[in-house]
């Protein structure tokens, strides 16, 4: 989870005011906001999510303490492609993510068949991307979904109107599965060179070879 510090910082003098960070890790958040604490020159210290809500420094350790033991920062990566010549489509997820203070990553394809075209290769990618995570036992907490296609990214943030009634049934079927899991999603749209191991496992499953791995970083 992301968040801000906004808080008001207070000179030996007594002139005061209003401080807002940019936004970071929560993990992070907890360690400069202890130190700050230190210098007993800060009042009404509050963290901001990246849903607006706002944390106590109280309530902020004590959630970075439950989770510590469960999947947390978690970042998904996706992408799909589709052949016009074998009506196959090749999808790919790099799930990164935290537990028990290390860190990992998940890297998985498939090669399926049935969709139509690239943009519903695109939301096929990121539906895997939700099943892994639905297998690593991830629920009720944010996290955040890259890809470089455009139109799944702005179509679920709503930014962009969806026509296609193959393409709304996805977006049905992804808010279904996140509303289940309990999962905030916050989306990020990237170039293709910034989602280039989602792009290489799309294209090693078109080339019908199969990529698992679950390992530490």
């Amino acid at each position: 989870m992301q968040v801000r510090m906004e808080l008001t910082y207070r000179t030996k003098k007594g002139l005061e005011t209003m401080l807002s960070s940019d936004m970071m890790q929560a993990g992070q958040a907890v360690i400069i906001a202890e130190d700050m604490e230190k210098t007993g020159r800060i009042k009404q210290l509050t963290f901001i999510d990246s849903n607006d809500r706002s944390w106590t420094y109280k309530q902020l350790k004590k959630y970075m303490e439950e989770i510590k033991t469960e999947p947390h920062d978690i970042t998904v990566y996706f992408d799909g492609g589709f052949d016009l010549k074998t009506d196959k489509a090749g999808l790919g997820c790099v799930i990164y993510y935290e537990q028990n203070e290390k860190a990992y990553r998940i890297r998985k394809n498939a090669l399926v068949e049935g969709l139509i075209n690239n943009n519903e290769a695109e939301y096929a990618a990121l539906h895997l991307g939700l099943t892994e995570l639905e297998l690593l036992g991830v629920h009720h907490l944010p996290v955040t979904f890259v890809g470089d296609s455009k139109v799944v990214i702005h179509q679920l943030d709503g930014e962009w109107p969806c026509y296609e009634k193959e393409l709304a049934a996805w977006i049905n079927r992804i808010e279904q599965k996140l509303e289940q899991l309990g999962i905030a999603p916050t989306y990020k749209d990237v170039s293709r060179k910034m989602n280039r191991e989602a792009d290489q496992l799309a294209t090693q499953a078109l080339q019908e070879i199969e990529i698992m791995s679950h390992r530490e970083r």
